[in-house]
């Protein structure tokens, strides 16, 4: 699922509301669209584990409802975890940081943790990246509030990999975890030698002050009727996660 584009994780809600008959409302006009807003969608390659999107319903449904028949009918990897109605202003605005983890098969945890160090040491560290505009370049450093190898694990090789671990604020333009990765090559010639496996596992409001993420949600739990509130679904038994779970 990490290599579904966000197209076609589109295309695949909208299909399985259809499919649910959940009452999405449309725009008006000669061609009509379901009202679903989608906010800051993983990157073609990555997994995911926070991705948020809003949808406009033509007439009241349960929250707990809406989301037992969604997941029911979306394909396998694409859960939907969670159903709260939209608070007051834009969900973009509770978005303000991701944190993510980046498997570096083939590089050792010493080489990881030395170059993490002198990223984070580096006033900037400008990265370069094909966008619709063009080639850009644009600093990789100021966006990240805190890196560091998280773990190790072992390859099919029983070769030991560093894992690493970061929260990035969301920036224009955008400050993906792949190019975090081209930037500890800049500072430290660190390359993997093979593509690393980038999942995001969370995405919202930004503490300054620890540099921890909490849920968008909570807010909008707090106030939900206790009988339709939405409760987490179960997670797939499979260790793939989706390339952007609901």
């Amino acid at each position: 699922m990490r290599f579904a584009s966000h197209r076609d994780i589109a295309r695949a809600l909208e299909r399985a509301l259809r499919r649910a008959e959940v009452p999405v409302a449309f725009s008006a006009g000669f061609t009509p669209h379901p009202k679903i807003s989608y906010v800051n969608a993983a990157p073609t390659g990555v997994a995911s584990e926070a991705e948020y999107f809003e949808i406009t319903l033509a007439e009241p449904a349960g929250h707990d409802e809406v989301r037992v028949r969604l997941d029911s009918a979306l394909p396998d990897g694409l859960d939907v975890v969670e159903v709260v109605e939209a608070m007051p202003g834009g969900l973009a605005d509770r978005l303000q940081a991701s944190e993510w983890t980046v498997e570096l098969p083939g590089v050792a945890p010493d080489d990881a943790a030395e170059a993490v160090a002198a990223f984070m040491a580096a006033d900037t560290v400008e990265v370069e990246r094909l966008t619709k505009k063009g080639r850009r370049r644009f600093d990789a450093r100021a966006a990240v509030r805190y890196l560091r190898v998280d773990g190790r694990a072992t390859g099919v090789r029983h070769e030991t990999y560093a894992i690493l671990r970061m929260v990035v604020r969301h920036t224009t333009p955008a400050v993906r975890p792949d190019d975090v990765v081209n930037g500890l090559r800049q500072v430290a010639d660190l390359a993997p030698p093979s593509s690393p496996v980038m999942t995001r596992l969370a995405q919202g409001p930004l503490d300054d002050t620890s540099d921890t993420i909490a849920d968008p949600l909570a807010a909008a739990d707090a106030q939900a009727d206790p009988v339709g509130r939405a409760q987490p679904a179960p997670l797939p038994s499979s260790p793939a996660r989706s390339a952007s779970d609901a």
